[in-house]
């Protein structure tokens, strides 16, 4: 055998009466060289992970309805043209709940400070549940009228805030929208890509993970691609579920406006705990119109319903092409999203379902090399 083979030679002597040797990586120049201009490509496009993750996510789970969608159209037009189409399609599908969630709460705060502009003109009164809260209630409803009964008293509240620290806060919010503004457009560009390049980018990676992993890549990658679109369908049933939920608990509690503000919340809840901004937006609204007391129920079944959508409804759908136990479901999502984003509510249980399914197949090799006997040379003893 040549010296330079790749495949380290093996000393058939010391492979039976001594303990056997690693084989030697070899490092050569050429492979210090694509080291470096993949660490340095990486750097480059740090910044758009989240949009690269959260596009190739989309397109995974969406890759059946493409397909379909593609089957469809017309044979004259161009594939370039039906990926435009269906990028558009998705991106109103995923983007119009939230915006228009987004808009409806702006809308309902809006409403809620002319409220309180008005109110403030002569005084806002102290609000008569206030004095009922156990310990606090009257020290809070003294500090209330020495400070917003009186006309004018909400302004200057306002008017004493460190206006630096405002502005800060402001600035901060600004920074925080832009930069998700150019997620979302990554996004939507890197997806319109993906659907045109799909098929073939998805044969050269199965080809590479062949080339590197063997016969077992195929069973990855169904594996990974049946939990992510488990995962995605759990974040789709939760909307629906917190949504639908809502909508009964707000109209047997008689909130104003049960619909809207169930729409909200469902909209919302698709990102674990911001659901929580819609319910305390509305308790807040209805305990300024002076209906505390009646504010307290539908908070209280708004809470249970996300509660249980976040903990229940979302890894119970989740497990089924994840094949993990609750509390790992429930880790993986909230850790990926903690990590990665949105995207990170699917790619954290895939990537503990794939860490369970190389931890399995350890475990059968290890249990396969022990049962195996191993076949040694018989030596002869003369007897």
């Amino acid at each position: 055998m040549d010296q330079s083979s790749i495949e380290p030679s093996i000393d058939r002597n010391s492979a039976v009466s001594g303990p056997r040797r690693l084989p030697r990586i070899k490092v050569t120049a050429g492979g210090i060289y694509a080291a470096l201009i993949i660490a340095l490509s990486a750097w480059v496009l740090h910044s758009f992970l989240e949009a690269m993750v959260a596009a190739c996510v989309t397109a995974i789970a969406s890759w059946p309805l493409y397909r379909q969608f593609i089957a469809r159209m017309p044979p004259r037009m161009s594939r370039s043209a039906a990926s435009l189409i269906f990028t558009a399609a998705i991106t109103v599908f995923v983007l119009a709940p939230m915006m228009l969630a987004l808009a409806a709460l702006l809308a309902e705060a809006h409403a809620l400070f002319l409220k309180l502009a008005a109110a403030d003109q002569d005084g806002i009164a102290v609000p008569y549940w206030l004095q009922e809260i156990p310990a606090a209630g009257h020290w809070l409803a003294a500090r209330w009228e020495s400070e917003l009964a009186h006309p004018g008293g909400l302004s200057l509240w306002l008017q004493r805030i460190d206006a630096a620290a405002f502005l800060t806060s402001a600035q901060s919010l600004g920074q925080f929208l832009a930069r998700h503004l150019m997620i979302i457009l990554f996004t939507i560009l890197v997806l319109f890509f993906l659907y045109q390049e799909g098929t073939s980018l998805a044969d050269a990676a199965r080809r590479v993970l062949r080339h590197r992993i063997g016969d077992r890549a195929e069973g990855y990658v169904e594996l990974a691609t049946k939990a992510l679109r488990a995962s995605v369908n759990s974040v789709l049933v939760v909307g629906l579920f917190d949504g639908l939920a809502c909508w009964a608990a707000y109209a047997i509690t008689g909130v104003p406006h049960a619909a809207l503000w169930a729409a909200i919340t469902g909209a919302l809840a698709l990102v674990p705990f911001l659901g929580y901004a819609a319910i305390a937006a509305l308790t807040l609204q209805l305990t300024l119109t002076g209906a505390a007391t009646a504010a307290l129920l539908p908070l209280g079944l708004g809470c249970a319903v996300l509660f249980c959508g976040d903990k229940i409804v979302r890894p119970a759908v989740a497990r089924e092409g994840t094949r993990l136990p609750f509390v790992w479901v429930l880790m993986g999502c909230l850790g990926g999203f903690e990590v990665l984003g949105l995207a990170g509510l699917v790619i954290g249980p895939v990537l503990l379902a794939l860490t369970r399914e190389l931890w399995e197949q350890r475990i059968r090799d290890i249990a396969l090399a022990e049962a195996t006997p191993s076949i040694s040379p018989q030596v002869d003893r003369g007897v």
